[in-house]
Order: structure tokens, then sequence, then C-alpha cells
């Protein structure tokens, strides 16, 4: 008999667990348990979709496949009865669907039909939370080797931001990043190094980022204080990168998909996408990509 956490309370922790520990044998068999005691439930959803990611991790395209279908059909039968964004375990569950889905495409060697099929997607869910993931996932099978979508830049943190299309000749990293992002912080010293390295062959670095709606603690705060918190959090973590301009705009983010944070992109002097990373990069890793551009 397995064993719960907390009488199902962390049901999704404990599959996550399973599928971190390369164990999808049981991360399955806590999700059978958990709903024949408790059917399915926005929480059952969630985890199934975990199920979904951890066979594609694996590369077991059919049980990832039917895993996320599931997931999707289980998550459009909820939609019935409420909207996407009503409680928090149903975006995660229908974006990781998706996601997996095109994964899955992509994997057999149909990247443009993925491509084809998370344009679709994004087209039905752009007015809700998913929109950013599901752009994430367009732009990890397809930005690279594409011209670099624009910046806003109307309203800015540090130094003023010059127009992508103006930079030009020289190579560009994009740095999205977030106030609250524990692994964006850990990149600062890493970007610091990248910017001081690099300098004499050009290179711009820009951080953009957003408003959350919230500042420490997860405290509510209108548009102003929340600005006020970025520069502290600014000028408190990354003291090293204050002159780099940092464009404060949610388009940016939904454009470049960046909802994992940071995302890291490297622009060629010719203003095409060379990398697309989702996650922190290592200071060797930032070289080498730098070092591969003419």
């Amino acid at each position: 008999m397995l064993v719960a956490t907390a009488a199902w309370a962390n049901i999704v922790v404990d599959i996550r667990t399973a599928i971190a520990r390369n164990n999808l044998p049981l991360g399955e068999a806590i999700l059978q348990q958990y709903r024949s005691a408790n059917g399915v439930t926005p929480e059952t959803i969630e985890a199934l979709s975990w199920l979904a990611r951890g066979a594609l991790d694996t590369k077991q395209f059919e049980k990832a496949e039917a895993y996320a279908k599931e997931t999707k059909q289980l998550s459009l039968a909820e939609l019935k009865k409420r909207p996407l964004d009503a409680e928090p375990h149903l975006p995660i569950a229908l974006g990781a669907a998706i996601e997996v889905e095109a994964h899955v495409l992509s994997g057999r060697g149909e990247r443009a039909e993925a491509v084809a099929y998370l344009r679709n997607e994004l087209a039905v869910y752009r007015s809700t939370s998913i929109r950013t993931r599901i752009q994430k996932n367009i732009n990890l099978l397809g930005l690279e080797g594409k011209l670099a979508p624009a910046l806003e830049e109307r309203e800015y943190l540090g130094s003023k931001p010059s127009p992508l299309a103006s930079l030009k000749g020289k190579p560009v990293l994009l740095f999205f990043w977030a106030h609250w992002c524990g692994d964006c912080k850990a990149e600062a010293p890493i970007l610091a190094e990248i910017e001081k390295e690099y300098a004499g062959r050009g290179l711009v670095v820009v951080a953009p980022t957003q408003r959350y709606g919230y500042v420490a603690r997860g405290e509510e705060a209108p548009p102003g204080q929340e600005l006020q918190y970025i520069d502290e959090v600014r000028h408190k973590y990354y003291a090293d990168l204050l002159t780099v301009p940092a464009p404060i705009s949610e388009d940016n983010m939904k454009v470049y998909g960046a909802s994992t944070t940071p995302t890291l992109v490297l622009i060629d002097r010719r203003g095409i996408v060379r990398l697309y990373h989702p996650g922190k990069m290592t200071l060797e890793e930032l070289r080498a990509a730098l070092n591969r551009l003419s």
C-alpha cells in the first residue's frame, strides 16, 4: 500500500518527486490510488500532466501523448464549469498537456506540425495565463534562426534601451527575469562577468522584466509601488548590472514566451536569434554560445 503525504494534500508534490527520481511507475501508482479515492479533481488533472511530462522526458512518446490527451480532455470538461484561471491547477495542467503534445510531434520529426499546433492553441488561449507558456514552446521549436522580435521599451529602469533593430552589428544578450526569481539572482554574477569579458566585442545586455502585481512576501501592490520594489531588487541583487537597460513590459515576456525565468536569448550581429534558453546557464555555457557567433 502506498503512503500519501498528509492524506493526499500533496498529491502533485508526490508525483513530481517520483518523476524527479525517474520513477514513472511509482508516479502512476500514486495517481491511480489517489484517483480511486478522490475521483477527478483539479489536482488529479495536474498530477496527470506531470506523468505526461515524465513520459516525455524519458522519450516514451506514445505514453506521453496518451497522458497529455487525457489531461487535455479532462481540462476541457472542467472548462465547461469554470474559467481556465479560476483556480491554480487547471492552467498548469492544460499548459503542460499542450506543451507535451507539441514536443511529442517534434520528437517524431514533425516540427512544422508541432509549431502549427501550438499556434492554433495560442489563438484559442491568447487571453489566458497559459499564453506565455504556449509562446515559449513556439519559440523553443522555431525561434532560433529567425529575426528577433522587437521589444517594447517605453518604460524602463537603468539606461535607456535602444531598439533591437538599431543594435545590428553587435551581439545582444536578452536576460528575462522576475523580481521574485531566485535563479535570476543566481545568474546575476555570471551575466556581470559575461558583460565585462565580451564588452570588447560590442556585446549589449538587455534585461526585460514585468510587473506581477505584488512585492515581497506576495503582498499585493499598485504599479508604482511594485516598480519601486523592482528597482530596489535591482540595486540589491544586480548591483553590477545597474546600467543594463531593463524594459518593463508584460508584452515583452509574452512575445518571448518567458514563462520560465530566467530566459536567456542570444541574438547575433544580424539580429538573428541563435540561442533561446529557458532556465539558468553557466558561465561556460554562455561563453560557448557567444564564441559560436561569427
